[in-house]
């Protein structure tokens, strides 16, 4: 059975469960810890419309509440929080915790990986899923897909980019694989939550940040300190952000309360990036208004860049048999799908790109 049918068919037997099925269910108080702000808008609404909707699925009996990045977790400790059960479950990104386990990334997307919708088909439909959750049960994980950003920015910089020389020395807020290839190129990446990158930026603690693209950055106020904005942010060409429920909390969960999880975690999973496609096209004219200057990073950072990124995945499945075994299939998956994209989506919208500005 497809999963689009199986959610569909969930869905429907979950409105239509009796009330006298409902009474004999528990009733359930869940905290879920975000690793982001509430300033951030369109990330936090996923969490908060999946409470809401776990709620109405399960006729009021399972409630969520949901908390902003540092109320009761650190905004970059979801992930072991989740793990020891400290808190049921959490919204978070897998790149945020490459520092344990590289093969991590693969849920949340890799540098020079696939776009969005190329990264859902490999999830969803060609074996990503399971690949990633059979290395999410090492640490009492269960992971859901729960959102995507699409390919988001290079990020803002206080000095103008020529050339691959001027990332020597350079210190960037950058997490997950990104941070690691960068840093084989001269960089010293950072991870510094969200809620702290703005006066990072602003005092020169960092040079250049990288956060998602243009609402997002607009709201964190980026423009007002750095006036450079580069693209594309290769290490996030599909960012997608993830439900954390803890192993035993979900095993403890009557299969009504699973199947809730399941719908509305996937709702938001296919809602969050119509979002950001919609807001982010109207926040770039916004910010071009305001001064930004949007440029291209230069082609031979690019190209050193794609080079130093597969040397290093060819390290690590030597390494890591955990990146070894997910690497293996989704390198296969990724070349058969950028080969069709190629044919279709690829040449239809550099044909009618080329059109308009003829």
């Amino acid at each position: 059975m497809r999963r689009r049918d199986l959610l569909v068919g969930t869905a429907a037997a979950v409105v239509a469960a009796p009330n006298v099925a409902r009474a004999q269910t528990p009733k359930v108080r869940w905290r879920l810890a975000s690793s982001f702000p509430r300033t951030l808008k369109l990330l936090f609404k996923g969490c908060e419309q999946f409470s809401k909707r776990v709620e109405e699925l399960t006729g009021g009996e399972m409630q969520i509440q949901v908390f902003a990045g540092g109320d009761i977790v650190p905004p970059l400790g979801v992930f072991d929080s989740v793990s020891a059960g400290t808190v049921e479950c959490g919204h978070t990104l897998s790149l945020y915790y490459t520092g344990k386990n590289k093969a991590l990334a693969f849920e949340s997307g890799v540098p020079f990986g696939m776009t969005a919708r190329q990264h859902s088909a490999w999830m969803l439909a060609g074996g990503g899923l399971d690949l990633t959750r059979e290395l999410m049960a090492k640490y009492n994980i269960v992971n859901f897909p729960f959102g995507n950003t699409g390919a988001q920015m290079g990020g803002w910089f206080r000095k103008e980019i020529t050339s691959l020389n001027d990332f020597k020395g350079m210190r960037m807020r950058i997490p997950g694989l990104g941070s690691f290839v960068l840093s084989r190129l001269g960089v010293v990446p950072q991870n510094i939550p969200a809620s702290d990158t703005y006066s990072a930026l602003e005092r020169g603690t960092i040079d250049s940040v990288e956060w998602v693209g243009p609402y997002d950055d607009e709201v964190l106020g980026y423009y007002k300190v750095a006036k450079y904005y580069y693209f594309p942010g290769f290490w996030d060409c599909a960012a997608q952000n993830s439900l954390y429920v803890n192993k035993a909390a979900w095993e403890s969960l009557p299969q009504q309360y699973k199947s809730a999880i399941e719908v509305a975690s996937h709702e938001s999973y296919t809602t969050m990036l119509a979002d950001y496609d919609t807001n982010n096209m109207l926040a770039l004219r916004r910010l071009l208004t305001k001064g930004v200057e949007v440029k291209p990073f230069p082609k031979d950072f690019l190209e050193a860049a794609y080079k130093e990124t597969f040397r290093m995945y060819e390290e690590d499945q030597k390494q890591n048999p955990d990146f070894a075994k997910i690497y293996g299939p989704w390198l296969d998956f990724r070349e058969k799908i950028i080969n069709w994209f190629r044919i279709s989506e690829g040449s239809y919208e550099f044909f009618v790109y080329n059109q308009r500005k003829s």
